[in-house]
């Protein structure tokens, strides 16, 4: 899709990897469609209703690829059962409802890429995985298996159909290291637990980058986990962040203090990912920040 002009549908495109998305396809000439919740201000928006399984097919009409970013923040409050279920439901039955459009379309797309996240893994302690490891257990594994399984329709239906896998995305903008960035830029940074605990991370330029990428060569289905070639400690990842802001990283959070303020979703953050981008280095693809100072820097 780089040396020709095409129609791409973003579904999440007002979220940090999704904006960003849009703004590298749109500065090469791509059309994009945004899929929204309200109703649409213009010819580049199309209404659909995630967790009430709901798109308008016929705003889909002619696009070559669609992409599906949307989601509640996993990390964006604590996992109440409440929050849980709408985690879930605005990812399966969002990705439900786009799947089953995708199907019935006279002249469906070339490509239906799929947000997923490592998260399907669970916890891998010291142990690195590539996509050929099972699932883990857990909620996380469990949603990134249904989300992935809510694709089956336009599978189904011959859509070549990719699964991007994410890690830690490493952007000032959003997600957890958005909130990380002012923390150590104040000098109150500090290691999370013992920080024995692996974090798979990924710059934003190369997850944007790796999108891209799946969505051009036609070859490339299934799964492929978005996360830089050298997974890190969260304790090397402290030294980093210390390292690159000039700051002074004296702070641990104890693991307690972390299970009493994030509840369940501490989990999640005093839990090990070491994952690998086997799939994606296979095909080709080259990091522009393979290491975390890179990572950190562009980030700023």
């Amino acid at each position: 899709m780089d040396s020709e002009r095409s129609r791409i549908v973003v579904a999440g495109a007002s979220g940090l990897i999704g904006s960003a998305l849009v703004r590298s396809l749109t500065a090469d000439g791509h059309e994009v469609v945004r899929l929204v919740r309200r109703t649409p201000r213009g010819a580049d928006e199309v209404r659909w209703d995630p967790e009430n399984g709901r798109v308008d097919a016929a705003g889909l009409a002619g696009c070559d690829a669609v992409v599906n970013l949307a989601g509640a923040g996993v990390g964006d409050r604590r996992w109440t059962d409440a929050y849980k279920t709408r985690i879930r439901s605005s990812r399966v039955h969002g990705t439900t409802a786009l799947a089953e459009a995708v199907a019935a379309m006279e002249r469906p797309p070339r490509v239906f890429v799929n947000g997923s996240a490592i998260g399907y893994y669970g916890e891998t302690g010291d142990r690195a995985v590539d996509e050929s490891a099972p699932a883990g257990e857990g909620f996380l594994p469990a949603l990134c298996v249904e989300w992935e399984a809510a694709a089956a329709p336009a599978q189904e239906a011959g859509v070549r159909t990719v699964f991007t896998r994410t890690g830690l995305v490493v952007s000032s903008g959003g997600g957890a290291w958005g909130r990380l960035f002012p923390l150590f830029k104040a000098g109150l940074g500090g290691r999370l637990g013992d920080g024995s605990q692996y974090w798979s991370f990924v710059a934003l330029h190369d997850e944007v980058a790796a999108i891209r990428h799946l969505l051009d060569h036609e070859d490339l289905s299934g799964p492929f986990n978005l996360t830089a070639p050298q997974p890190l400690t969260n304790r090397e990842i402290t030294v980093a962040m210390g390292r690159v802001l000039h700051r002074p990283t004296p702070f641990p959070v104890p693991a307690p203090v972390l299970r009493a303020a994030l509840g369940e979703m501490a989990g999640d953050v005093l839990g090990s990912a070491r994952v690998l981008p086997g799939r994606l280095q296979e095909s080709g693809f080259q990091f522009a920040f393979p290491e975390i100072d890179g990572a950190i820097r562009a980030a700023l």
